[in-house]
């Protein structure tokens, strides 16, 4: 049957280990959280903005600002595995149902007609675009993959940054791979034109998921490889699961050190300068 409905998940804790307490960093006026949130809303498509979060105090504060929220666990180790913990609940809110009112054929069949899409709260300047694009590859897929990334290609001076995720492509856009190095390598070839010989994709911080694989989320092994590269999307591969990509023309800002921040209000200031 396909993607019926969609929603939007945004994890959001005040615990970061960099920069501690950045979603309530305020940005051109604006807390960080609440500019994700807002952005996310001007989407054409899901059927809510919801914020996940094992605090009180952003639960009053997203609440105020007209977003629902569902309380998780502070043992969540990712954003992946706060917004899996409740999936249901998520696919419940798409429905305008309640996950009590279900049987198991009926949960059964909601998981799999729903996708969500978990959106980091760090990205202030997230492009709604992206999103309703997102929404739109769930709809027209057939069969439907297990999860949906957008991703962009990389400039010249990216390609060996260690901050920039790459991806790896197959001819017909699977995921192959995901690393904070350069991928592929060329061999033989000097670094510095390995962009001759190969196209680098980086990968923008956001998956759309099929919400009966988010749900096993916490049924997957942790994968060794996404212990290494600090990326969870790699316990997916390990897994088994198919990850598709579209392309979109670039990423946004996501904020996750002093600098950043400091990157963000230019923008913002620059944004108000330009509606002024």
């Amino acid at each position: 049957m396909g993607i019926q409905r969609s929603v939007v998940a945004v994890p959001a804790r005040l615990d970061s280990s960099r920069l501690p307490n950045k979603v309530l960093a305020d940005i051109g006026g604006m807390s960080m959280l609440q500019r994700v949130l807002e952005q996310c809303r001007k989407a054409s498509g899901p059927a809510a903005v919801v914020l996940c979060t094992d605090s009180a105090l952003l639960k009053e504060m997203s609440e105020n600002w007209g977003f629902p929220v569902l309380m998780t666990s502070a043992a969540c180790s990712s954003g992946s595995e706060r917004i899996a913990s409740v999936a249901d609940q998520l696919v419940a809110m798409a429905w305008g149902e309640q996950v009590a009112g279900w049987d198991d054929q009926k949960q059964r069949q909601r998981l799999v007609e729903t996708a969500v899409i978990n959106v980091q709260g760090d990205q202030p300047f997230l492009d709604p675009a992206v999103v309703t694009a997102m929404v739109l590859e769930f709809e027209r897929r057939d069969p439907v993959p297990a999860v949906i990334t957008p991703v962009y290609r990389l400039k010249v001076e990216t390609i060996h940054n260690p901050n920039v995720v790459k991806t790896l492509l197959a001819r017909d856009g699977r995921a192959l791979y995901f690393s904070r190095s350069a991928i592929p390598h060329v061999r033989d070839v000097d670094p510095s034109e390995w962009d001759r010989h190969a196209t680098y994709w980086g990968h923008v911080g956001m998956y759309g998921f099929r919400a009966d694989v988010l749900a096993c989320w916490s049924e997957m092994p942790t994968s060794s490889l996404e212990a290494l590269e600090r990326l969870e999307q790699l316990r997916l591969i390990e897994a088994g699961h198919t990850i598709a990509t579209f392309v979109v023309d670039g990423t946004s800002l996501s904020v996750d050190t002093v600098d950043q921040l400091e990157e963000a209000r230019e923008c913002a200031l620059r944004l108000q300068s330009d509606f002024a």
